[in-house]
């Protein structure tokens, strides 16, 4: 009973940290899951000399091994730059309206987003429609803004992703802001530079029902210069990072030692597998592999920009980029072994960067 809890503990094991090379522990843990075993299984030096792999477990195994190496993940992302772009509504609606930012050359190369916000600026009531709306209760004269993103696909069709959402008061004006980094993660995603980055603007009842208050039809939102020259366009405000500055460096120098000063980088570390007793007679490829782990330090942005952002901590030296590890096993059937082919996910770093603790991880755009 002391193995098998000790499996069962293995698989809730957490990563020893967000940069750090993979453990004996973590590999056994993955192992065990994807196979579905509650224990490692007993084999003896026999099964392991009378097994063969056949040719279409090893080339299964090796695809899984090229795709290995082509294939990411994405890890966390993390502004000192600043960039503001302008916008215009394409179409308008009551209740909705379509934003549209020319993006080319908007964020500049070798960076990374930290943060994009979208200001539209809330027009006054007339004096007539306030006035209307004075009997209205302060919970009955607020409006539902939402904001998403439009994609456009190649045949015509479009889907929308929500981005933000947030109640605001129709008797009140002025510049409200909404978060709209992952739209512009999204943007980046399809690798189309030229495409224009295209928001939806929805006004909408704070509540459902006959008795609800039309409120939301009051709240107007700017689209052009104001009176008296004042300006209220759309406004896609840009902040990022320079990764020439407060990024990694990539590979460590192999010749250098990691001391307190090193910036960040991918450190090799092979793991010996040959060596791990529990998988002797059990795991039949590969004899061990270059797992990598990520080291050194990351310099940290401005003051300016941590009192900006207070809920995120210092940027750390962690893989962003991760890829699996293929294993040719043994396992028994009827008594007897075959070889099986699994997958391990995140055993590899690929790549290595600086992201602050907090930062939300962006969502990946599925097909």
């Amino acid at each position: 009973m002391r193995v098998l809890w000790l499996c069962w503990v293995l698989w809730a094991l957490p990563l020893s940290g967000p940069g750090a090379a993979v453990t004996e522990e973590q590999i056994l843990g993955s192992l065990l899951q994807q196979l579905r075993l509650r224990e490692v299984p007993v084999l003896d030096e026999s099964d392991a000399e009378e097994l063969a792999a056949p040719a279409r477990v090893r080339a299964q195994y090796v695809a899984l091994l090229r795709r290995s190496h082509g294939g990411r993940s994405r890890g966390k992302r993390f502004s000192q730059n600043f960039r503001e772009v302008a916008g215009r509504f394409l179409a308008s609606e009551a209740s909705r309206r379509l934003l549209v930012f020319s993006m080319e050359r908007r964020l500049p190369p070798n960076s990374e987003l930290v943060q994009a916000v979208l200001r539209l600026f809330q027009e006054p009531l007339p004096e007539a429609a306030l006035r209307s709306h004075e009997l209205l209760s302060p919970h009955s004269d607020r409006a539902r803004v939402t904001v998403q993103w439009l994609q456009v696909g190649d045949d015509g069709s479009n889907r929308t992703f929500l981005i933000d959402s947030r109640l605001v008061s129709v008797r009140e004006s002025g510049w409200r802001a909404f978060d709209v980094t992952e739209a512009v993660n999204f943007w980046q995603q399809l690798s189309r530079p030229r495409e224009p980055l295209l928001l939806q603007v929805s006004v909408q009842r704070e509540h459902v029902g006959p008795l609800t208050s039309s409120a939301h039809e009051l709240v107007r939102f700017a689209s052009q210069g104001l009176p008296g020259g004042r300006q209220g366009e759309p406004q896609l405000e840009l902040h990022t990072l320079d990764l020439g500055e407060f990024g990694a460096q990539g590979n460590c120098d192999p010749e250098a030692p990691v001391t307190e000063g090193t910036r960040c980088c991918r450190q090799e570390t092979y793991i010996d597998l040959q060596g791990m007793k529990w998988a002797e007679h059990w795991v039949l490829e590969p004899p061990g592999f270059l797992a990598y782990e990520c080291v050194g330090a990351c310099q940290q942005p401005p003051e300016a920009l941590s009192v900006k952002w207070p809920f995120l901590g210092p940027r750390q030296c962690i893989a962003s980029e991760t890829t699996s590890l293929p294993m040719i096993v043994s396992v028994k059937e009827g008594g007897r072994p075959r070889p099986q082919v699994v997958s391990l996910p995140n055993m590899r770093v690929q790549k290595c960067g600086c992201a602050s603790d907090g930062a939300p991880v962006p969502r990946k755009l599925e097909p």
